[in-house]
């Protein structure tokens, strides 16, 4: 059985303050801006931006809304709530209109910090429960009063440091942050995480004080939350950046020192296709965890330098998932690491034979090292957490080398005369064909029952795309039955904030006036039959 953690060892203020005594000097943050806070900087504007919201009213166990970009006020803001033991509740940037109403109804704050161009859009909701928000940066034009009371965010920066809140009173087992998901199939829910959640995320990834982790996911991601929070706990450096940009990415790992980073979906792809260069290797890059491992991962790993690891993970676990270094299974998510168990059952929770998909549910030996449940959401923590394990919602197998793979979203699976087709592995393929951009495969209701194969796709810009074409280059690489009967072309998907392609507007949309019918345009695809 692992042993708890000490408060120093995953509660941030600790973490932040054991550094500043230690090694004061050291760099513990790096901005894209070349602005840098040492670990003494740190601790120092993580005091200043807690008095500041003390003074504001806030105390332990209250919420704190941050709608801001990638930024040192981003930092101080979250810091200095969780100084007071406060929960940190980072927003989306995109959010506007009735979905940042439901986050913000839901989160139930009094106090924000916002950034100027977004005041307008949070003061267009009306009187809700914030009574005070702190603006960095002048507002957006046109800005005309708000129903709260507004400061400057000098507020944040406050020299005055009443003893009372040197001390954090934060324990392993209280919630840091409300991380809000995407809400593909609904509202987004908000999930509890524990500093003991972000404790066990993060070691998966072991750091030395000398390792400096780029994070350039935003820091309402729980991707660029966990990452910074798990390289600040183990004693690295940060390098905060406020995006992935291809044509600067080398340049900011060389000037930062950067030895660790996440790359997601296609940033490997797009690094890779810039021209080789002989310096390609002369880099700092350690290691990269690469989300998901494709055939690319190989290729990366050994054109600049370093070890290729890739995990699973979502905002309510704890990466349960991860490869060991150079992974050379294609697709492959990792091993449940130590702490963990993982099973793949049916939908009446009863494990799987072998080489059957299932749903992924987790249980770990530390209480807490999961989400603590959906804010304000009894009836959706209750069904998460059915029968003592988590159900992760996504479908899964095992390989014969004990990897697991994913499959898809259990609700994105579409059932066709008989078959189970994974629309992640057909919008896989998909995405192989040169003049294919995006891509989503779902599900439509079918003459003869069941579903027939709906793929949209955004081709690449200015590409002569041809939906015959495409169904010819899908059929030496599907099998028959997941080869889409239909072609759907849009300029883009439509997405949430974060990205994630919204599927259930493309099933509400089906087949439109403009979708391409194989059957219709006569073609037909062979059937493979077996040998008996």
């Amino acid at each position: 059985m692992a042993a708890l953690p000490s408060r120093e060892d995953c509660v941030l203020p600790c973490a932040i303050a054991r550094s500043a005594q230690r090694r004061p000097d050291d760099l513990a943050v790096l901005f894209d801006d070349e602005r840098v806070w040492t670990n003494a900087e740190c601790h120092r504007a993580t005091l200043r931006a807690a008095a500041g919201l003390h003074a504001l009213g806030v105390r332990a166990g209250d919420r704190v809304l941050c709608w801001l970009p990638n930024g040192p006020d981003a930092l101080r803001s979250w810091f200095g709530a969780n100084q007071l033991g406060a929960v940190h509740v980072p927003i989306n940037t995109a959010y506007r209109g009735a979905l940042l109403g439901h986050v913000v109804a839901n989160a139930d704050a009094r106090v924000a910090v916002v950034h100027g161009e977004l005041l307008p859009r949070l003061a267009e909701l009306g009187p809700g429960s914030l009574t005070d928000v702190v603006v960095t940066g002048p507002p957006a034009r046109g800005f005309r009063g708000a129903p709260f009371r507004v400061h400057q965010a000098e507020v944040l920066e406050t020299a005055g440091i009443p003893d009372a809140i040197r001390e954090c009173p934060a324990q392993p087992w209280d919630p840091y942050a409300i991380l809000y998901t995407s809400g593909t199939t609904g509202p987004s829910k908000g999930v509890l995480s524990s500093y003991l959640h972000a404790w066990a995320t993060t070691s998966c990834f072991p750091l030395a004080a000398d390792d400096r982790f780029l994070v350039n996911l935003p820091l309402f991601h729980a991707g660029g939350a966990v990452d910074v929070l798990g390289t600040l706990v183990q004693g690295g450096s940060v390098v905060l950046a406020g995006g992935f940009d291809t044509d600067t990415f080398w340049a900011l790992i060389r000037r930062t020192g950067t030895t660790s980073c996440v790359l997601l979906g296609v940033m490997a792809n797009f690094l890779l296709n810039r021209p080789a260069s002989p310096r390609d290797a002369d880099n700092p890059l350690r290691t990269v965890y690469l989300v998901p491992l494709t055939e690319d991962g190989a290729i990366f790993g050994k054109r600049f330098g370093c070890d290729i690891y890739t995990v699973f993970n979502m905002s309510e676990i704890s990466s349960p998932l991860l490869s060991d270094a150079n992974p050379s299974v294609v697709g492959s998510c990792g091993r449940p690491r130590d702490g963990v168990r993982v099973r793949l059952v049916d939908e009446h929770d009863i494990e799987v034979p072998p080489g059957e998909v299932g749903e992924l549910v987790i249980r770990t030996e530390l209480p807490h090292t999961l989400n603590s449940g959906y804010w304000r959401d009894p009836e959706a923590t209750a069904a998460a957490w059915r029968n003592g394990w988590f159900h992760t919602g996504d479908a899964f197998r095992i390989g014969e080398t004990g990897d697991y793979f994913f499959v898809d979203r259990m609700k994105d699976a579409i059932r066709r005369r008989g078959e189970n087709i994974s629309s992640f592995e057909v919008e896989a393929e998909i995405l192989a064909h040169p003049a294919v951009r995006e891509a989503a495969v779902v599900g439509v209701p079918s003459d003869h029952g069941e579903e027939d194969v709906l793929a949209v796709v955004a081709p690449v810009e200015d590409a002569d795309f041809d939906p015959a074409e495409l169904i010819t280059f899908l059929r030496d690489r599907l099998a028959h039955f997941m080869v889409p009967r239909y072609v759907r072309i849009l300029p883009a998907l439509p997405k949430t904030p974060t990205s994630k392609v919204r599927k259930h507007v493309l099933r509400g949309t089906g087949v439109t006036a403009d979708t391409w019918d194989r059957e219709l345009a006569g073609m037909h695809v062979r059937r493979e039959h077996l040998g008996r």
